[in-house]
């Protein structure tokens, strides 16, 4: 039986108050110079300072907010099931406590506790990992004690039924816990207990639900720096250029009433430049404003491309359009990079939940069932179909159970009417 699950936060209120309240917001001084030293910390291993700067630009920039949030979500949104790996009562012991957990886990965050939700916003908040290359709960493990929990599993040849050794069930509470809370600088996570400490503390094992992806934000900041600096010179531009001037010309006295009227009059006009001059004065203007096509336009679109691609693949407007071959294309990339978070999210949970749970809870030191996310649209499905006909024609023996879990169609019940290939009968005929 293995060691006693954690049961208690070790991230007080306290910490998490200094935390929130001692953030910073460095995109406000950004610079090529500056970004490049966050950058060169985050490889090192010092997270605090550019993974609050990834935060604030994940949430504040339209494009990143958009792109990032839709690939979250598309695979939280994903249906979910629990299979097992052979037809036998132990792995359906196994599937059965899995699913009670998952269905009974309780998700939110150790900085803002008003996030609160089950599987979705988990799988939600691992795909943070996409942008910032890690994303770290803390498990609080719930042991549900005091219910008998017979019938758990079917019963063994025997007629004895499998329950867990430990007579309860399972579920637990996973709070989100911000990047700059951890440190990597040994090349393994540690946590900080104070918000000012330098030397994090080892991570408990089976305490901590550590995701790990693919890290988009280091150059999607990169991107975003590139695309701010020119938005504010073409903001700039715009207020200095986007207004024409107003000059007045009066032949009254500079400081009479027919002046004062004159430059009442010019003011009234709301230009931000305006003159007010005696005739035969003369003032030269220096034009500034560009000749032909503003540069800030496309280099602010450059970025917005490179930042969408990065996100959800392929940009439509840099592929050929006219010949269908954009959309084409961009489904494709944006339904493979969804299969592979997908997987990404199933893995992580097996080799991290699914093991804990199973040999808490029946002492074995495999789990003979996992959690799996459904993979969207027909191109997955319509694969494994054609593998599984191709085995079947080379002759090889292929397990029902896995069929009818891969592709979801219910076991045939005792004397229920079937739906059967002609081919089928006329061998049956045949015997």
């Amino acid at each position: 039986m293995m060691n006693a699950l954690k049961t208690r936060s070790i991230i007080s209120a306290e910490r998490a108050r200094r935390g929130l309240q001692s953030r910073f917001f460095p995109i406000r001084s950004l610079t090529p110079e500056s970004l490049g030293r966050q950058l060169d910390e985050f490889q090192a291993g010092n997270f605090r300072l550019v993974a609050q700067t990834w935060d604030a630009i994940e949430r504040r920039d339209d494009v990143m907010q958009g792109v990032a949030s839709k690939r979250k979500k598309a695979v939280a949104r994903l249906g979910w099931e629990v299979l097992t790996i052979e037809d036998t009562p132990e792995a359906e012991a196994h599937r059965q406590a899995l699913e009670f957990f998952y269905k009974n886990l309780t998700s939110t965050s150790a900085v803002d506790q008003n996030q609160k939700g089950g599987l979705v916003l988990l799988i939600e908040q691992m795909m943070d990992s996409v942008g910032k290359k890690y994303a770290v709960h803390e498990i609080v493990w719930n042991p549900v004690t005091g219910q008998n929990v017979e019938g758990l599993g079917r019963n063994g040849e025997d007629g004895e039924v499998l329950q867990p050794k430990s007579s309860s069930l399972l579920t637990a509470t996973f709070r989100f816990v911000p990047l700059w809370f951890f440190e990597n600088r040994t090349g393994r996570l540690r946590f900080l207990e104070k918000d000012n400490s330098f030397d994090g503390v080892d991570l408990e094992e089976d305490a901590w639900l550590v995701t790990m992806g693919d890290g988009l934000m280091e150059s999607c900041s990169v991107a975003y720096l590139y695309k701010n600096l020119p938005l504010r010179d073409w903001l700039i531009y715009s207020e200095r250029n986007g207004m024409p001037g107003v000059k007045g010309v009066t032949d009254a006295l500079p400081g009479s009433t027919e002046w004062e009227q004159a430059l009442e009059a010019v003011e009234d006009f709301g230009a931000e430049f305006h003159a007010l001059m005696g005739r035969g004065t003369d003032i030269e203007a220096i034009d500034l404003t560009a000749r032909g096509e503003l540069p800030y336009p496309k280099l602010v679109e450059r970025m917005d491309k490179a930042i969408i691609a990065l996100w959800r693949g392929a940009d439509l407007s840099t592929l050929s359009a006219s010949s269908g071959v954009g959309a084409s294309v961009q489904k494709s990339e944006t339904q493979l990079i969804e299969h592979h978070d997908a997987r990404i999210i199933s893995e992580t949970l097996n080799t991290q939940v699914d093991r804990v749970v199973v040999k808490y809870l029946f002492g074995a030191e495999h789990a003979k069932a996992s959690i799996q996310l459904k993979l969207s649209g027909e191109t997955e499905v319509m694969q494994d179909l054609r593998i599984v006909r191709q085995l079947w024609e080379m002759g090889t023996p292929l397990p029902l159970r896995y069929l009818y879990e891969r592709f979801r169609i219910p076991s045939p019940q005792k004397d229920e009417a079937l739906l059967i290939h002609p081919r089928q009968l006329k061998t049956e005929e045949e015997l």
